[in-house]
């Protein structure tokens, strides 16, 4: 039985979703993919502030794109929501998962009674000792409300949430799927309102972290210390990026985006330093990019420099089946901003 999934990614720019077909089978098909700009408020940090405006995209979305089934897998990002690593005592996940909101409370800003938990196990550790053998994995753990802002905009545009997935997790799932050989692999994403930082050794999810600032930033200076609108605002940014040399009237713009592009590089940098420091068998093999925050021209050049370490684009449609209505050059031409939608319909088998 033929059976279709829709990867929906809410972001705080646009909402954008990919629809697979046999998304659980080994040979999953790429059957559409499209984007659809939101109002600027009605998202925020990858929180649902406006459900109805949402919903409306959504359904513009459905009726342009061409989506054939209202099944959807939702993305969640990280902004009230907490990812730690956890190691537990052994036992089955279910009997984990039942057990964290007695394990937990410390290391959350919230009441476990307010917060979705979720354990994803990484590794068993033998334990000296009482303890007995543990497993070491990442805690995740969801505001409620947060996840029900996204389901509820899902539902008024008429459409089924079939689960709800880490917006990271997705990605690596689809930038690891083309992968063939054991490597450690740092994934970044440059978002609208933040940055997420996941780092997977042979395509296992080892360590993860968010940085408050993205792309937005850059746009945001620009706005308010030059004085422009965020259309006037976001085309400097997106002519100047990060060129050594500008015409004259330029050079005030240019440094405004020098100086909030390597805040968030040294960010990015010390995020990255972290692991190696505390994780020194896990060498790291290369940096992937992505994001619409990562388009801005000399970026990856800039953290490639910084961390010394190669950075290249996120490739994930390479190991795909297309189907007739999504063509190599339009998924190349988005620059991967598909690649968390991807992910998620991808999941949907797990």
């Amino acid at each position: 039985m033929t059976t279709r999934v829709v990867g929906l990614d809410i972001g705080t720019t646009a909402v954008r979703a990919v629809e697979m077909r046999d998304a659980e089978t080994d040979h999953p098909v790429l059957v559409r993919c499209y984007e659809e700009p939101l109002p600027f408020g009605a998202v925020s940090r990858g929180e649902v502030l406006e459900p109805a405006i949402v919903a409306a995209a959504l359904k513009r979305m459905w009726s342009s794109g061409g989506f054939t089934t209202k099944d959807v897998v939702l993305g969640m990002g990280y902004h009230r929501m907490v990812v730690r690593n956890l190691t537990v005592p052994k036992m089955s996940l279910r009997r984990i998962r039942e057990s964290l909101p007695f394990q937990v409370q410390d290391l959350l800003s919230f009441p476990t009674a307010e917060a979705l938990l979720d354990f994803y196990p990484i590794a068993e550790v033998d334990s000296e000792g009482e303890s007995g053998p543990q497993i070491s994995g990442l805690l995740i753990a969801a505001m409620k409300g947060v996840v029900q802002s996204h389901i509820k905009a899902a539902r008024l545009a008429g459409l089924h949430t079939v689960t709800v997935d880490i917006m990271s997790f997705a990605r690596s799932r689809a930038i690891n799927r083309a992968v063939t050989a054991p490597e450690v692999i740092v994934q970044i994403d440059i978002g609208g309102g933040s940055s997420s930082v996941l780092i997977s050794s042979n395509a296992v999810p080892q360590f993860v972290r968010v940085i408050p600032s993205g792309g937005n930033e850059f746009t945001k200076a620009l706005r308010v210390r030059l004085g422009l609108g965020e259309e006037a605002a976001e085309l400097l940014k997106t002519r100047l990026g990060l060129l050594d040399e500008v015409a004259p009237e330029d050079e005030i713009a240019a440094t405004i985006i020098r100086e909030i592009t390597s805040e968030l590089l040294e960010s990015l940098r010390n995020t990255i330093a972290y692991f190696t420091n505390s994780r020194p068998e896990l060498p790291i093999g290369r940096i992937v990019l992505m994001g619409g925050g990562a388009r801005l021209e000399g970026f990856g050049a800039a953290l490639s420099e910084l961390t010394r370490f190669p950075v290249v684009p996120a490739q994930p449609y390479g190991a795909l089946e297309l189907g007739p209505d999504v063509s190599q050059e339009y998924l190349e031409n988005s620059q991967c901003t598909f690649v968390a939608a991807l992910g998620l319909a991808l999941g949907s088998k797990a």
